[in-house]
């Protein structure tokens, strides 16, 4: 009853549940303590804080993240991430419980692709396989063939028949990444993240002249200029990959700044350098993510709240691209 009343008393109205903490809680004991309590497991995205990405039970990309969804055990998932992953492990584990800490953590690239608009879109080209990265809303997923990731796309595009027409969205930057390396043309809808959308060129040049043994590691979500100095291209966790195999011992890295905690944790004896954007600051962070806190994964785990609920016909219809994608990439580790 007690923790009934608790429940009932709880503000969620901004979004992340807002209860006082008292001061002297070891939260990350109190945050193991719970997981075990309630079955749960934290699942966290490599642009989350570092002690978020310390405490997760695992750590990595969308692909990674998407098959962790899809095969935990768990009664409860707990999503450190921004709001499309979240989704995506409702989708693939409607029986779980999925919570996320902050319901505000959204997308950029997610919202620059409304589903009235995109449904026009695709209005214009009824003969085309629509291909969605994962970075988009359920709705999105629903309107879609065939979800890919910045893993994956490659590979899944490569295996489609080479007269099939496609609609790529919502990322122009990953659609004309991908359309270069694998020589297919494709309509792309017109969007982009805002993090990787602002690394300068110029900003990165002068890094190169200030550390010329420097490898520069992208992600294709990048603009072209920033892509074509890059001695590496691929997904946050082909770059932590390239980086460990190689025995280069600095990095620039041209992607969200939260995966050089991992970078650093694996690689202690190589040097990784923060591209900077063309705003001033010394390195680009995802302000969606990083509206996860310790604390609120704290409060979210201890009230169950937020709860991510979705319509089950959107669900149903947005499974069937994720289950393609999972399908078609299973011979990438």
């Amino acid at each position: 009853m007690d923790e009934m009343i608790a429940l009932d008393l709880v503000d969620v109205s901004g979004g992340y549940v807002d209860a006082p903490i008292d001061p002297t809680l070891d939260l990350f004991a109190e945050i193991d303590r719970l997981k075990k309590e309630k079955n749960a497991v934290i699942l966290a995205h490599y642009y989350q804080e570092p002690d978020i990405q310390d405490l997760a039970d695992y750590v990595g990309d969308s692909l990674g993240l998407a098959r962790q969804a899809a095969g935990t055990n768990a009664d409860m998932i707990l999503f450190a991430g921004v709001h499309f992953m979240a989704e995506t492990a409702k989708i693939l584990s409607p029986q779980k419980k999925v919570i996320l800490p902050d319901l505000n953590a959204g997308c950029s690239l997610a919202d620059s692709c409304p589903p009235d608009e995109f449904a026009a879109f695709r209005a214009l080209h009824p003969d085309h396989l629509v291909i969605s990265y994962i970075n988009c809303s359920a709705a999105i997923k629903a309107q879609t063939d065939i979800i890919v990731t910045s893993s994956n796309a490659e590979h899944i595009i490569r295996q489609l028949p080479a007269d099939q027409p496609i609609i790529f969205a919502p990322d122009k930057n990953l659609g004309r990444y991908i359309s270069k390396v694998t020589g297919r043309e494709m309509v792309l809808w017109d969007g982009s993240c805002i993090v990787h959308e602002v690394f300068s060129e110029q900003q990165l040049v002068r890094l190169k002249v200030q550390y010329p043994e420097a490898l520069v590691l992208a992600h294709p979500e990048c603009e072209e200029v920033v892509l074509r100095h890059a001695d590496y291209i691929g997904s946050t966790t082909g770059i932590l990959k390239y980086a460990q195999n190689s025995p280069e011992k600095q990095f620039i890295v041209a992607t969200e700044a939260g995966i050089l905690h991992q970078m650093e944790k694996t690689c202690p004896d190589k040097t990784f350098i923060a591209a900077p954007p063309g705003n001033g600051c010394s390195c680009n962070e995802c302000p969606h993510m990083k509206l996860n806190t310790l604390e609120k994964v704290y409060l979210c785990l201890k009230y169950e709240l937020p709860e991510l609920l979705m319509e089950e016909s959107v669900r149903i219809r947005a499974l069937a691209p994720i289950q393609r994608m999972l399908e078609m990439s299973r011979a990438i580790g």
